[in-house]
């Protein structure tokens, strides 16, 4: 039972409990988390460059289709949802290239792109039978993706966990939907139910909602990082392009940590942007976006899915009867 939506869904998305992609959550998303997220009926995905050595993407990939493959049989009557693999395009990617090959190989069924539209990535994912959903932080970058053959988009909105957007989810879904009526997901300080709904009532096909999963059993975080989500707020938070040379949000804890003041930190630019191997200076710099008030305790993820799920259910009778 889902929210009218403009346009009908690729089926892959019909084994979806409620219309939920996990985002990929740079160190933290991994098979455990994306496992159990697409067991539990919502998207699960992990950024490609978390798998170190390349070769670790291979093994990935092998478990996460093999497991979810098991749990199908054994569950014909609510098969997994599909996972993604998250590609860095922009060119200090220097693993790109490998990582595509292994998606490839075993036919990834999503594959969301940041940071750089290609044309021949889309050609590729379509040759094997996935769909790309590129994410972007406004209406031009929008145009750009689709105009170079991506499905779908994921609108990255002022509060957002890690690179994160400027602009207002409302101002920024409808001028999308002025032009656009494939796939769209919104991402946003999306953290419970009803927020789920609302990004529908806004326009959207799928909310996207990284940092409550950051809290949960399976997420490759230290329990420190768990636990400033668990007790942050949206002041907590910080934007700063400081620490890949693209505005993010950050805990506040985590900059203090490293001896910075987070209320007086220095502007890098684009120039400075490295996703290559080496990229790894900020690695206790904690990613999380400003819904995090609505996260309460470090639970199972399909406890938290389970929970929204109620939410977003209970909402949608109230509103809509």
């Amino acid at each position: 039972m889902r929210y009218e939506t403009h346009m009908a869904l690729p089926s892959l998305f019909d084994r979806l409990t409620i219309p939920v992609i996990g985002s990929p959550l740079f160190i933290i998303s991994g098979p455990d988390l994306v496992i159990a997220q697409c067991k539990a009926g919502i998207v699960g995905s992990f950024p490609a460059l978390n798998a170190r050595p390349q070769a670790q993407l291979d093994e990935w990939l092998h478990r996460i289709t093999e497991e979810l493959a098991a749990h199908d049989r054994a569950h014909p009557d609510r098969p997994a949802a599909p996972f993604a693999v998250n590609q860095i395009v922009h060119r200090s990617n220097d693993r790109l290239e490998a990582d595509l090959a292994t998606c490839a190989k075993w036919k990834v069924p999503i594959v969301i792109t940041s940071l750089g539209a290609r044309e021949d990535l889309n050609t590729a994912v379509h040759g094997w039978g996935g769909i790309t959903l590129h994410d972007v932080i406004d209406d031009r970058f929008a145009h750009k993706a689709v105009e170079k053959g991506a499905d779908g988009l994921i609108l990255v909105c002022t509060g957002a966990g890690g690179h994160a957007g400027r602009l207002n989810p409302f101002a920024f879904t409808q001028e999308v939907r002025q032009w656009f009526d494939g796939p769209l997901a919104l991402s946003g300080a999306i953290a419970n139910g009803g927020a789920v709904l609302a990004a529908q009532a806004a326009g959207a096909d799928l909310a996207y909602v990284g940092s409550p999963f950051i809290a949960t059993a399976e997420a490759n975080a230290v329990a420190a990082y768990k636990q400033a989500v668990v007790d942050g707020r949206a002041g907590d938070i910080v934007y700063s392009n400081l620490f890949t040379g693209v505005h993010g949000n950050y805990l506040r804890a985590s900059i203090v940590a490293a001896g910075l003041d987070p209320d007086a930190l220095p502007d890098s630019d684009a120039s400075a942007m490295n996703f290559g191997s080496g990229a790894k200076a900020w690695k206790d710099i904690w990613g999380a976006g400003q819904g995090i008030g609505a996260v309460n305790a470090v639970v199972p993820a399909a406890d938290r899915i389970a929970r929204m799920a109620e939410e977003y259910h209970a909402t949608r009778r109230r509103l809509l009867g």
